[in-house]
C-alpha cells in the first residue's frame, strides 16, 4: 500500500525523520490521545505540522496516481484482421493436431497388421 492515511483525527504535532529516512507523524486527537504513524521513504508528504487532519485522511500523494499515459482516452482493443488471423491461425493448429492424431491411428492398423503375420 503506497498511500497512506491518518490513523485518528487531530492535529499533527511533530514530525520527524528517521535515520533510515523514514517519516514519523505525531498526531494529537480532540481527547489528548497521541498516535504515531510511520511513513517510509520516498513520499512525499501533502501535511506539515500543526495541520489539522481527518480520520482516514491521506498524509501523502499517491504515487500511483497520474504520470505517463494516463489519460482517458478510448480503448482500443485489437484490430479486427489482426483477430482473423488469430482465428485463422488457430484453426489451422487445430487441423493439422486432428490430421496428426489421424496418421498416428492409421499408422498403429500397419503395425497390428504387420504383426498378424
Amino acid at each position: 500500500m503506497n498511500e497512506f492515511a491518518s490513523l485518528q483525527a487531530g492535529q499533527i504535532t511533530s514530525l520527524t525523520e528517521t535515520e533510515k529516512g523514514d517519516s514519523v507523524i505525531q498526531i494529537t486527537g480532540a481527547d489528548g490521545k497521541v498516535t504515531s504513524q510511520d511513513v517510509p521513504k520516498g513520499l512525499i508528504l501533502t501535511v506539515k505540522q500543526g495541520d489539522s487532519v481527518k480520520a482516514e485522511q491521506s498524509l501523502n500523494i499517491n504515487p500511483n496516481a497520474g504520470g505517463f499515459g494516463q489519460e482517458e482516452t478510448e480503448i482500443v482493443l485489437q484490430k479486427s484482421t489482426r483477430i482473423i488471423g488469430y482465428l485463422a491461425f488457430c484453426f489451422c493448429v487445430l487441423l493439422t493436431q486432428v490430421f496428426l492424431i489421424i496418421k498416428k491411428k492409421q499408422f498403429e492398423k500397419v503395425q497390428a497388421a504387420e504383426l498378424n503375420f
